[in-house]
């Protein structure tokens, strides 16, 4: 790639590094990403984990950026990214409007504004994007192709990204505190730390697998393993009784709630 087409990863952090292992598997040569990271420590583990990958500490001359930093340095990236003669951005900042984006980047640069959750270091990220006024088709096709590199995209109004936080960017802490209170169970059923562990895990991948078969079945697969007066009806009607799906409806509103105050701060 030339100039106009190289991309430079602003941020080395576990989501970055996520999308440039995405660039890799896509087929995008090494030579043709940039890492930029400001830590050195962290750019010796970079050059380590990416082999041919440029890693540096400032925004060289370059067409294409993706802002992985976090919110408080996005306005230093853009800005940085502008001064590189960049023409368009992706950012997959929490709760940077594409407003503020386009005011630091200048008038110039075409932007896209993403959410991937963090399954993208295993490559199964689930993605909203938002596409700026100014962002045609093709600049649309170059951010979903990146994004796609590490799982699902869904594009969606901007109003709808914090109501994807709080379901689907919060989601996996919802499923990780759901594991940690099976394997607390597991224990208290008699088994050891180490088969707890490993028999949550499986459950966790076997029960996915199940879903991601049938995405529009989940009522159904629950009913399939729920006989009448049987052990797992015995288990689900204590979940009904202490209110767990609504308890879970809450908490995603409540993450939404919170991502929409912190957009506005």
């Amino acid at each position: 790639m030339g100039h106009d087409t190289t991309v430079a990863v602003i941020g080395g952090g576990n989501m970055g590094a996520a999308l440039v292992g995405g660039l890799l598997r896509g087929g995008v040569a090494p030579s043709d990403v940039i890492i930029v990271e400001t830590l050195t420590s962290r750019r010796g583990e970079l050059t380590a984990q990416f082999p041919g990958v440029q890693v540096v500490a400032e925004v060289p001359r370059v067409g294409a950026v993706i802002v992985a930093v976090k919110p408080a340095d996005v306005h230093a990236a853009c800005v940085a990214a502008k001064a590189a003669g960049a023409t368009r951005l992706l950012s997959i900042a929490a709760g940077v409007t594409i407003a503020s984006l386009e005011a630091s980047s200048g008038s110039a640069m075409r932007v896209v504004r993403a959410m991937p959750n963090t399954p993208a270091v295993v490559g199964l990220a689930a993605t909203a994007m938002v596409a700026s006024a100014r962002a045609d088709a093709d600049v649309r096709d170059w951010a979903r192709q990146i994004l796609e590199s590490v799982g699902i995209v869904v594009e969606v109004d901007e109003a709808m990204l914090d109501a994807f936080t709080g379901l689907v960017g919060s989601g996996p802490a919802y499923l990780f505190y759901v594991a940690e209170a099976l394997t607390d169970a597991a224990q208290a059923a008699g088994f050891d730390a180490d088969t707890s562990a490993k028999l949550i895990a499986q459950l966790f991948a076997g029960s996915s697998a199940l879903l991601a078969r049938e995405p529009h079945a989940a009522k159904e697969l629950r009913a399939r393993v729920t006989s009448p007066n049987g052990t797992t009806a015995a288990g689900v009607a204590v979940l009904d009784r202490e209110r767990v799906r609504d308890a879970i409806v809450a908490a995603v509103l409540a993450a939404r709630k919170r991502s929409t105050e912190l957009g506005a701060s």
